[in-house]
């Protein structure tokens, strides 16, 4: 199985892409043989940009696009802001071509300097994942900057993960794999080549 692990964290090091790191461990140890590839979006930022204002993909955005197309599953976390998921975040998914979450299970998460922006799992994250036709796992993970300490709180942030990834393992198995969609690489190419006239 393949499973690819989104970060919108905008800085490096982040705690989101900290986050995204235990998540993808986490759900590799439950799925046993899974690949789990990280995609950092700061480094498609340019790319995810210019998609949005062309409408076309750069062939480095569209290889992450047929990425998570041919996946089992997805990780998806961002940084909060406003209450909300980053700009980056919400862009990239804006650009992402329809129907490629159709059916795919997906695990929430997102992280913050307190714990008052929790909430952005199921007033921001579930809703639009919803809306992309994912499967959204019942468990997200929400992780304060307090949470990654050695104290109590560290280890309460290590047992959500765990619940967190057996709840999507479970969902991932329960879909069972995915055909590498090849419809999908060719409608894209045939999109790209009508807003580029060179068709």
């Amino acid at each position: 199985m393949r499973v690819i692990a989104i970060s919108g964290g905008l800085r490096e090091p982040s705690t989101t892409r900290l986050l995204v790191d235990r998540l993808a461990a986490a759900v590799g140890a439950e799925l046993g043989e899974a690949d789990v590839e990280v995609i950092e979006l700061r480094r498609l930022a340019r790319a995810i940009t210019d998609a949005l204002v062309t409408g076309v993909a750069s062939p480095e955005l569209a290889e992450v696009f047929d990425a998570i197309a041919g996946s089992d599953g997805v990780i998806a976390v961002t940084p909060t802001f406003n209450a909300t998921f980053s700009g980056l975040f919400k862009s990239f998914f804006d650009v992402l071509p329809e129907q490629t979450l159709d059916g795919r299970p997906v695990l929430i998460a997102a992280t913050g300097g307190t714990e008052r922006h929790s909430l952005v799992l199921d007033h921001a994250l579930r809703p639009m994942f919803s809306y992309l036709h994912a499967l959204v796992s019942p468990t997200g993970v929400y992780a304060a900057t307090s949470d990654f300490g050695a104290d109590r709180s560290g280890a309460v942030l290590s047992e959500r993960i765990a619940s967190a990834a057996r709840d999507f393992a479970r969902l991932v198995r329960v879909s069972g794999p995915r055909p590498h969609p090849e419809k999908f690489t060719d409608e894209l190419t045939e999109i790209q080549s009508l807003l580029t006239g060179t068709r």
